[in-house]
């Protein structure tokens, strides 16, 4: 199989790209610098994509977008995270629609907050968007990849958690607090989040190119927790404890808007989809998730 990867530097996609490298599968990275190798590709999220780059590809998985959380919330900075992931994922579903010999599948990442704030109620892929910038984003992100599934090919949205990995994202910046002995709650800590081991991450993406299924699907474990659960348990794998609490107001002040569209907000999001088809989780429960970070 050939698959070809947008994103494929991130967090994600270099493991995607291990995982599929390692079973004998061919991938061509689509990058925006000038290609370094034959693996290589150009594409443009704003401009041109090389589709002759695309020519005899089985499957696209897109990845690409800027960091939610790396830059503080300027307007210019929420501009950019919405136009890379919206512009960007219409560009490459036009692209697609074009071409001769089309891919079977395209799985266009989206994300949890879809749902905006879940209040106490699991949420599967059945309930509605939410409201907030980040709901809105997920749901014109999604939007953007229409012209893909107008064109005939399968349209996969994964909504996913917090990927829990020691390599970065929201657990790499946590750890290193956590290992010190300064990890605690944020806020009052009674706040839902939704996570998915790395592992298990790579392995939904993997299940989602091989099937049949189309449309939103939640990449989550099917065990959300609370952020006091969370803390607690990550205290346990680094064998430190984890007292202290970060108030909501300091939040609000480091993480601007961010703060009250996902660190203080419930997410509390479950795997309908996943869980029906038959995926497996490797690490269903937390405990299991973050026993090999010491």
């Amino acid at each position: 199989m050939k698959v070809a990867i947008t994103g494929a530097s991130g967090l994600v996609g270099r493991a995607l790209v291990r995982s599929l490298l390692g079973d004998g599968h061919e991938v061509v990275r689509l990058v925006r610098k000038e290609p370094s190798g034959a693996d290589e590709a150009r594409w443009d999220p704003f401009g041109a994509i090389d589709a002759r780059a695309l020519d005899g590809v089985d499957a696209v998985v897109h990845l690409a977008g800027a960091g939610i959380g790396d830059h503080r919330w300027t307007e210019s900075y929420k501009r950019q995270i919405r136009d890379s992931r919206v512009v960007g994922t219409r560009n490459l579903a036009e692209t697609l629609a074009g071409l001769a010999a089309k891919p079977r599948v395209l799985v266009s990442a989206s994300g949890m907050n879809f749902y905006g704030d879940t209040g106490d109620r699991a949420t599967d892929e059945t309930a509605p968007a939410g409201t907030g910038f980040l709901a809105d984003l997920a749901r014109d992100w999604e939007a953007a990849a229409a012209p893909a599934a107008d064109a005939g090919i399968r349209v996969v949205l994964p909504r996913s958690g917090h990927v829990l990995t020691a390599d970065g994202g929201f657990l790499g910046r946590l750890l290193p607090l956590f290992k010190l002995g300064l990890g605690g709650k944020l806020g009052n800590g009674r706040q839902w989040m939704s996570w998915i081991s790395r592992d298990d991450h790579i392995a939904a993406l993997r299940f989602l190119i091989d099937g049949d299924i189309a449309g939103p699907v939640n990449l989550t474990t099917p065990h959300p927790v609370t952020n006091a659960e969370f803390t607690r348990a990550l205290g346990r794998a680094v064998g430190r404890p984890a007292i202290f609490t970060v108030p909501s107001f300091a939040l609000r002040v480091a993480l601007d808007g961010l703060a009250d569209e996902g660190a203080l907000i419930n997410l509390r999001i479950v795997p309908g989809r996943l869980t029906a088809a038959g995926f497996a989780f490797r690490h269903p429960e937390l405990d299991g998730a973050l026993a090999d970070l010491r």
